[in-house]
Formats: structure tokens, C-alpha cells, sequence
């Protein structure tokens, strides 16, 4: 198998990794709304909110990267991944939600170590 096709599995992963997470955040994911109260956001309106706005944000970036992966992009879903991932044990959840959603963060940090790390501040965005 070459790397396109291992890149194209990445790509998929990833794509349906934050298809469907930005699809539950458009539905206002009950448990999602609640945990904005963690930091301090306890209007259930203002939640569900942020909650269209990052849902809509996970979504333009899984098309994003089957029609062109970005460094840049795939460093956020990385970054995004990883905080989402974390953030169960935060809001009181065991620490195994963390360690069962690795793969939402280790996908995109693989797809870009796979894509290599950018040299400069202009392959970030290629």
C-alpha cells in the first residue's frame, strides 16, 4: 500500500471523525450543552450557540479535508481533537472517554506528519 492510499484513509477518518461531531453540535447535544458551565457559560442558549458555530466549523473542515488537505486545518483538527478528548474528564467523566477518543486527535496528527511537517510559514496552508 502506498502513501496515497494511507493518506486517503486518514482523510476519510478524519472527515467522518468531525462530520459527525459537528453534525451532534448542530443538533445542541444535551450533555455538550451542559458542560459550557464548566467554564462559566450557564445560558443554555448561549451554549447551543457556540455550539452552531463549532459545529459548523467541524463540518467546513471535514469537506475541507477530503477536498484539500491544509496543514493548517489539520493542526486545528488536531489541537480541537485533542481539547474535545480531554475535556470528558474535565467536565467529570473518567479519564477512559479520554483514552477512548485518542483516534480523534492521533488521525489528523498522523494525517499531517503523513502530509510532513511544514518547513516554513507558508506550508502551513498548502
Amino acid at each position: 500500500m502506498n502513501t496515497k492510499h494511507i493518506q486517503w484513509v486518514l482523510r476519510i477518518a478524519v472527515a467522518g471523525e468531525f462530520l459527525g461531531h459537528g453534525v451532534f453540535a448542530l443538533q445542541g447535544k444535551k450533555d455538550w450543552v451542559g458542560w459550557f458551565s464548566t467554564f462559566g457559560i450557564t445560558d443554555p442558549e448561549m451554549a447551543k450557540t457556540l455550539l452552531l458555530v463549532l459545529g459548523m466549523i467541524d463540518i467546513t473542515l471535514a469537506i475541507l479535508v477530503l477536498i484539500k488537505p491544509i496543514r493548517a486545518a489539520i493542526l486545528w483538527m488536531v489541537l480541537w481533537g485533542f481539547w474535545t478528548a480531554l475535556l470528558r474528564p474535565i467536565v467529570g467523566m473518567p479519564i477512559w472517554d479520554f483514552v477512548e477518543r485518542s483516534a480523534n486527535w492521533g488521525a489528523p496528527l498522523a494525517l499531517l506528519l503523513l502530509l510532513g511537517w511544514p518547513k516554513n510559514f507558508k506550508e502551513w496552508f498548502k
